[in-house]
C-alpha cells in the first residue's frame, strides 16, 4: 500500500467524491455530489492545494484525506489552510491507516512551506491529538458540535509524497 497524489490516481475520483459526501454532505450548503466530485477533479489536476492524497493497494483506494484553502465559510476567519476529508474505508479502518494518511498530509503541506494547518472535526479530536493536533476551541457547524485544531508542520522534517 501507498499514498499518492490523486492526480496519480483520477479514476478513483468518482469513489472519493461518492465516500465524501455520503460522510459530510449534511455539514455543508450547496455541496451535492456534483459539487464534490468537481472538487475532487480539480484536486487531481494538482499537488499544490488544494490538493487531495489517496492511499491504494492494488489499484483500489482505501483512504483519502486532503489540503484545501478553506473547509468550512463559517470557519474562515480561523486560518488557512485546512486538512479535511480525511476518510478510510470502513472496511480497512482500525489499521493506522489514517494516521499515515493524516502524518502524508502534514508532511506534503511542511514541503510546501505551510508552517500551520486547521482542521474541524465532530468526533475525533482524540484520535488528532494523539498525532500532535492541539484544540483551539469548541464550536458548533450547522447545528453539529465541532472541535478545531491546529498543528505546526515541522518544516525541517518535510517529507515527499509520491
Amino acid at each position: 500500500m501507498h499514498i499518492d497524489y490523486l492526480d496519480q490516481h483520477r479514476d478513483l475520483v468518482a469513489t472519493l467524491a461518492d465516500w465524501h459526501h455520503a460522510q459530510w454532505g449534511h455539514l455543508f450548503d450547496d455541496w451535492d455530489i456534483e459539487v464534490v466530485r468537481a472538487e475532487l477533479e480539480g484536486h487531481a489536476t494538482r499537488r499544490t492545494l488544494p490538493t487531495t492524497l489517496v492511499m491504494v493497494e492494488d489499484s483500489k483506494p482505501l483512504g483519502s484525506v486532503s489540503l484545501v484553502l478553506e473547509d468550512a465559510p463559517e470557519f474562515c476567519d480561523q486560518g488557512s489552510p485546512w486538512l479535511a476529508s480525511l476518510y478510510v474505508a470502513p472496511e480497512h479502518r482500525g489499521r493506522g491507516l489514517g494516521a499515515r494518511l493524516v502524518h502524508a498530509a502534514v508532511d506534503a503541506a511542511a514541503g510546501q512551506g505551510i508552517d500551520q494547518l486547521f482542521l474541524f472535526t465532530p468526533d475525533h479530536a482524540n484520535f488528532y491529538e494523539r498525532l500532535g493536533w492541539s484544540r483551539m476551541l469548541r464550536t458548533t457547524l450547522k447545528g453539529t458540535p465541532v472541535d478545531l485544531m491546529t498543528i505546526h508542520p515541522p518544516l525541517h522534517a518535510a517529507k515527499a509524497v509520491a
